[in-house]
Order: structure tokens, then C-alpha cells, then sequence
């Protein structure tokens, strides 16, 4: 076998896994004292306050090209606050593990986007890595069919989460930005924390209060790892791949996540999760690795 990206691709791809995968079962504890909104804005503002002094540590000019603001915007709202917003949502309404597998249903969407919009056309392999992802995470799903049955609204969100991820991407692909990946990705995650916090100020109680301290310190690992680290991890792989095997790539992340669920909730862990493993893993392999090509003759 040889390897069709970046070494560096496969580097973060496995840092991406080990810190959304795990960063799943997290929601619910930050959010047993604080609102989705509330939640969801300290966390997007100090990421992305925190890439952008890193970037300019660095000495990274921090602006962005006029030409590239609608599509930075556009990219920001789909994936960032639709996803942040409905994820969040999908995690505290059904069991963390069943809302991260929902929420990655996302290279499904993307596969099917690139397609479409980018004509990445999908090969032979390509879909066999589709249809072993999407057997993976029916097998994931199955298990908990009950409690979207008790919870629709938390079914409806994960997918929701799932789109909006797959359309930032495809825009990203279609549009890339010209600026370093730190500053792309603390700008989005800046910028979409506006909306998340006007939405907070109407639809909450602007009650103020001193969180406990569990909550600072799960809300500051959240801000610092899975969301300024994790997304940068994430937009440095898309810019190195096609859209569909970037989607693909983060399929094992809902394995990650039902583990860790079964680990710190005692959620479900039986046959169908490691069956389920076993098709996320093949379709990860498929998608990120081609046969070596013959020397001729």
C-alpha cells in the first residue's frame, strides 16, 4: 500500500481523532449549569481569539483578501454556527455517542456535495469507502433508535449539524482562502461566535452567575483542545485533500466517541459498535490509501 496524502495529513488526522472523538461526552457537563448559546460563544471567542494571537506571535498578517470575506462568512455561518448551534443541541437531547455519529454522517453529505458542486468525481473505491462508512454508522445508529424515538428534535439536530459541516467544507474547497490555516481558522471561529451570542441574548435569561468549578475547567478544555487545536487540525487537512476523502477522513472520530461515552457515561459498547469499527476503519483505509503503483516492464 502507499499512502495518497501528506505524512502530515495522517499526523493530524489521528490528533483530530483522539481530541473531537473524546470531546463528545464533555457536552453534557458543560452544559448542566450554562445554555447551548452561552456555552457555545466562550468557547468559539476564545478559540478563535487564542489562534489569532498565536498567528500574530508568529508574525502572520492577520488579514484576509476582500475578495475572500463572502465565502469566509458563508463557510463560517454553515459549518461553525449551524454545527456548534445543533450539535450542542443533539448532545444533551440523546445520548453523546448516537449525536456524534449523527453529526458525522458529515462525509456522507460532503462526499455527495463534491460530487455535485466540485466535480470530484468518486471512483470505484471511493464508493466502496462510502458504503462501509455509511454501514458503519447505521450500525452505530441502530442501537439508538429508541431514544430519538423519546427525542426527535435531538435526531433532527445531529443531522442538521451534519449538513452544515459538509456545506462550510465543500465552500472552503470551492473557495479556498489565501491566508495561513491558524488565521483562517481563528477568524471563523471569532466571527462565528457573533451570532451564537445575539441569539443567546434573546433566547436565553441573562442571568449572571459564577460557574462551578468543573464547568470553567470543562468549557476551558473545550475552548483550548477540541475547538482551537481540533479545528485547526481540520482545516489544515481539508486544504491538503479532495473534499470527499477530507470528509472520509474524519469517519473513525464517532467510533472515538462512542467509546469515550461508554467510558465516562457507561453508555452502550456491544457487537454493533465494533462491528461498526470495523467498517469506519475499512472505509479510512480505502479512502486514504491507494495500491502501489506497478513499475513497468
Amino acid at each position: 500500500m502507499m499512502s495518497t496524502v501528506p505524512r502530515r495529513a495522517f499526523v493530524l488526522l489521528t490528533v483530530l481523532t483522539l481530541i473531537w472523538g473524546t470531546n463528545w461526552p464533555l457536552f453534557p457537563l458543560a452544559m448542566r449549569e450554562l445554555s447551548v448559546w452561552t456555552f457555545r460563544t466562550v468557547s468559539l471567542f476564545g478559540a478563535g481569539s487564542l489562534l489569532l494571537i498565536i498567528a500574530r506571535l508568529r508574525g502572520l498578517p492577520l488579514s484576509i483578501p476582500r475578495q475572500d470575506w463572502g465565502v469566509m462568512l458563508l463557510a463560517s455561518f454553515s459549518y461553525l454556527v449551524v454545527w456548534n448551534v445543533a450539535s450542542a443541541f443533539s448532545a444533551i437531547s440523546i445520548p453523546s455517542g448516537q449525536s456524534a455519529v449523527l453529526g458525522f454522517t458529515m462525509p456522507l453529505w460532503a462526499a455527495l456535495l463534491s460530487w455535485l458542486f466540485l466535480g470530484e468525481r468518486l471512483s470505484g473505491r471511493a464508493l466502496l469507502a462510502l458504503g462501509l462508512g455509511a454501514s458503519g454508522v447505521l450500525l452505530l445508529l441502530i442501537p439508538g433508535l429508541s431514544a430519538y424515538a423519546k427525542a426527535p428534535l435531538g435526531f433532527v439536530a445531529g443531522l442538521v449539524a451534519a449538513v452544515g459541516w459538509a456545506i462550510g467544507t465543500i465552500l472552503y474547497k470551492r473557495r479556498p482562502i489565501a491566508a495561513s490555516a491558524t488565521v483562517i481558522t481563528g477568524w471563523q471561529l471569532l466571527l462565528s461566535s457573533l451570532p451564537i451570542a445575539v441569539f443567546g441574548l434573546i433566547f436565553t435569561d441573562r442571568q449572571w452567575f459564577m460557574p462551578s468549578g468543573l464547568t470553567i475547567a470543562v468549557v476551558s478544555y473545550v475552548t483550548i483542545v477540541p475547538m482551537a487545536l481540533g479545528n485547526l487540525c481540520w482545516f489544515s487537512i481539508v486544504g491538503m485533500l479532495p473534499g470527499n476523502v477530507a470528509g472520509l477522513s474524519a469517519v473513525m472520530v464517532p467510533v472515538v466517541a462512542m467509546v469515550s461515552g461508554a467510558l465516562v457515561r457507561d453508555e452502550p459498547l456491544g457487537p454493533p459498535q465494533l462491528a461498526a469499527m470495523l467498517c469506519c476503519g475499512g472505509a479510512l483505509v480505502l479512502s486514504l490509501l491507494k495500491p502501489a503503483a506497478r513499475e513497468p516492464a
